[in-house]
């Protein structure tokens, strides 16, 4: 058994984490915008839940601050400024329309926390601009967007990092670690859950008619790249539950699948995606699948993927363990991830879950607790704009995880096929139904071009 010890892993800082990962110097421009020192300007899009909580959490970093906060509903960017101006003393600038914000050359970075029809187009124009992003989950909407991600990182020399945190989480090197040095065996076979006890968006979807735009709203603005549509409430509110703008409870598993993949040693394109699935519980209309079982295929390694919305019963790490010395209930946590060897299994979880390896009868050889990584994850960029190197849960590895999720989508919303995939053009092998929605619809001056 792999000699893995607590204090190797959880001693870590953010240098360490960045050593212990792939991060690597790629000799990327020095700042460039005209504050002094160490010093790291920053800038907020989408003031939402997530969008504070990750802005405010990279103040807590020395020598940071947020100029702009952007938000094309105003009563909500204007609390997230008043948010800020009371941690930093200094009064940031609301603005509604991002270019504003990629016009300054004085931001260095920007946090992207749009709903998602968002993330590419407005990563790509920051990148063109001169910045450094943090783009939240799911980085894309689309195959096809996700590498011209890639492409305007690289053409630029811009930091990228998607918001996948368990890629800065100490216990996660611990786990690919142990995996990588024998501890289960050979592993043949991996079951990653997202089963939670609701359909994001609302469950059962209950539709409200168009209305009038509320004040200080730019809807034109919110919906961004997505088809135009009337202003309604129920999408505003809850996009999250329409694939114009989500890829819906796949997207909140997401990180499962990248913490997957990640202590897995982040292995290739599965060459083989089939789905089984639908919204079986309520007959409502609404988009989304409720039940989404899904297989991948990769080179001696078989993945399955449950995804469900209708098991209450299975909760996400609750505080005392994301935050604790508590491991969870392995049997009714809503997105563990079980690892089988030859040898071993290990139980695997998002949020600080922690892991823990078993032999039979229940015996418990080998565990890592682990602290919800967001603590190194955000200092992590601050420290990748600083040094230039590349970050934890840099783009490329943020787009492969990403395709694990698109793949599920598309193979369920192609009638549940079996695809396969052509993991060097990221198209699938003679199915065009399925490579049409390689590429999301674009309004006109809003998507992502050819060439970025």
């Amino acid at each position: 058994m792999p000699n893995i010890t607590r204090r190797r892993f959880l001693g870590s800082s953010v240098g360490g984490l960045a050593a212990a990962g792939t991060a690597a110097q790629i000799g990327l421009p020095a700042l460039q915008a005209g504050a002094p020192g160490n010093k790291v300007v920053l800038a907020i899009i989408g003031a939402g839940g997530r969008g504070m909580d990750v802005i405010l959490k990279m103040l807590e970093v020395p020598d940071v601050t947020v100029k702009y906060v952007c938000d094309p509903e105003e009563a909500r960017g204007r609390r997230g400024a008043q948010q800020i101006e009371k941690v930093q003393r200094v009064a940031p600038v609301y603005v509604a329309d991002m270019r504003k914000v990629f016009d300054d050359k004085d931001v260095h970075g920007v946090v992207i926390a749009t709903p998602e029809q968002w993330h590419a187009p407005a990563t790509i124009r920051a990148c063109q601009a001169g910045k450094d992003v943090y783009v939240e989950k799911n980085i894309s909407l689309s195959i096809w967007e996700g590498r011209k991600m890639i492409e305007a990182a690289r053409k630029y020399q811009r930091i990228v990092q998607a918001g996948f945190q368990n890629r800065s989480a100490p216990y996660a090197f611990s786990a690919r670690d142990y995996i990588k040095e024998g501890g289960l065996g050979q592993v043949l076979y991996v079951i990653m859950y997202g089963m939670l006890g609701s359909v994001v968006g609302g469950y059962p979807r209950r539709p409200v008619p168009d209305s009038p735009v509320p004040p200080g709203l730019d809807w034109d603005l919110w919906l961004g790249p997505a088809r135009e549509r009337p202003y309604n409430k129920e999408v505003h509110r809850n996009w999250y539950g329409y694939w114009d703008f989500s890829g819906g409870n796949a997207s909140d598993a997401i990180h499962t699948l990248d913490l997957t993949r990640h202590v897995l040693g982040d292995p290739p394109h599965p060459s083989v995606v089939q789905c089984v699935g639908g919204r079986y519980q309520f007959d409502d209309g609404g988009e989304m699948p409720d039940v989404q079982i899904v297989s991948y295929q990769l080179d001696k390694l078989a993945v399955s993927f449950i995804n469900t919305g209708f098991t209450p019963y299975n909760i996400k790490s609750p505080g005392e363990v994301r935050f604790g010395t508590k491991f969870p209930y392995w049997p009714q946590n809503a997105d563990r991830i079980e690892i089988f060897g030859t040898k071993r299994m290990m139980y695997l979880g998002r949020h600080g879950a922690g892991w823990q390896v078993f032999e039979a009868d229940g015996k418990k050889v080998a565990e890592d607790k682990g602290y919800h990584p967001d603590k190194w994850h955000l200092p992590d960029f601050i420290d990748a704009i600083r040094t230039r190197r590349k970050p934890n849960g840099d783009i490329e590895q943020g787009h492969m995880s990403a395709c694990w999720e698109h793949f599920a989508n598309v193979a369920y919303r192609t009638g549940n096929q079996r695809l396969v995939i052509d993991a060097k053009t990221e198209t699938f092998v003679d199915n065009p139904a399925a490579n049409q929605m390689l590429k999301p619809y674009y309004r006109k001056n809003y998507g992502v071009p050819d060439e970025v």
